[in-house]
Order: C-alpha cells, then sequence, then structure tokens
C-alpha cells in the first residue's frame, strides 16, 4: 500500500468556516494573486508528518489518544489577517488565534512530543496557532498589505476543541482532497 500524506489538526466550527469563506470572497476582488483555501478545508495544523505507511497510522492515533487524555476541551477564537513570513515577502496569508492560544500551543507541544517518540522530525519554527486562508502567487507586497489594511483585527469568532483529526491528504489539480482518519477526543482516558 502507498504511504499516506498525514498531517494532525484542529478543525474550525462551521459559523467560523462561513465568516471565514465570505472574507475570502471580499478578497478575491484584490489585485493580489492568491490561491484561496476552501471553506470546507479550513482547519489548524498541528503537526504534518509527511507521508506514513497505512499500517502505522492506528500507532499514530493511539499515541495522539495518550497525549490528548489529559487536555480538557478549549475554546479558541480566530481574529486577525496578516501573512507569513511578513508583509514584505508574503507568501502564506493566515488568520490568527487570539484567545486559546497558549491552550492550543499546549495542545500542539503533547501531538509533537509523542510523534517524535514514533520517529516523527518536529518543526522547525516554533508553532503559532493560525487558519492558513490562502497561498500568495505572484503579487506585489503592496497588493497583500492593502488587501490585509483595516482587517488585522478581523474577528471570525470562536470554536471549541473537543477533538483532533488525524487526516491524509491527496494533491490534486483543484487543490487538496482531505480524508479523515481518526478524530480522537480530548480528555478522555
Amino acid at each position: 500500500m502507498l504511504p499516506l500524506r498525514t498531517f494532525i489538526a484542529v478543525n474550525v466550527a462551521p459559523p467560523v468556516e462561513a465568516r471565514i469563506g465570505k472574507l475570502i470572497n471580499a478578497l478575491r476582488n484584490s489585485r493580489a494573486r492568491v490561491k484561496w483555501v476552501g471553506e470546507r478545508n479550513l482547519h489548524i495544523t498541528l503537526q504534518f508528518l509527511g507521508d506514513v505507511p497505512p499500517q502505522r497510522i492506528p500507532e499514530v492515533c493511539e499515541a495522539i489518544k495518550r497525549a490528548v487524555r489529559e487536555v480538557d476541551p478549549f475554546e479558541f477564537n480566530c481574529r486577525g489577517l496578516g501573512a507569513f513570513p511578513d508583509l514584505e515577502r508574503p507568501r502564506t496569508l493566515w488568520i490568527g488565534v487570539d484567545r486559546g492560544g497558549r491552550e492550543m500551543q499546549d495542545l500542539q507541544a503533547r501531538i509533537e512530543r509523542c510523534m517524535a517518540e514514533l520517529g516523527f522530525r518536529p518543526e522547525a519554527r516554533s508553532f503559532q496557532p493560525h487558519l492558513t486562508v490562502g497561498r500568495v502567487k505572484r503579487s506585489h507586497p503592496e497588493d497583500i498589505a492593502d488587501m490585509i489594511e483595516g482587517r488585522q483585527d478581523v474577528n471570525a469568532g470562536a470554536t471549541l476543541v473537543s477533538e483532533v483529526t488525524v487526516y491524509a491528504s491527496e494533491l490534486g489539480r483543484e487543490g487538496p482532497t482531505y480524508t479523515v482518519l481518526a478524530r480522537l477526543p480530548l480528555g478522555v482516558e
């Protein structure tokens, strides 16, 4: 069997997806050339595992289950529009996390530690909770700055995190297709 391109994520509530979808539709009118994320694909990636042999998925899920069993459900709020690495060299457009950010960082650190024990390499960069909403193609930085101006404090709403999801991602011409491999509840022994 072929390996599965796998990642671990937290999803956002449907009302938040809808608000971000409306924001993306408004941003499409800018001069910036951006590949926008589909509303149904919005999530916060906790860790990208890369290609995982299918027979290892149960082991991965069991480790995640252990990592999150002592984490109580929590709420986070999606607020603010920005760009990585910065507005001078924008490559990724994101919506940030304000309330619940510390809890999200703790959850991610627990998962990253348990995945390291299974041999998965942690990210080189420190984790900053965010939802990717678009990937910048060829645009002038001022086009991105114009698009973001006045939206740095946009509030997309809150989501209750009661589980993490393990996804397989298949890349296609129209963008990625995500398949749920497992949903693992927080705070369950």
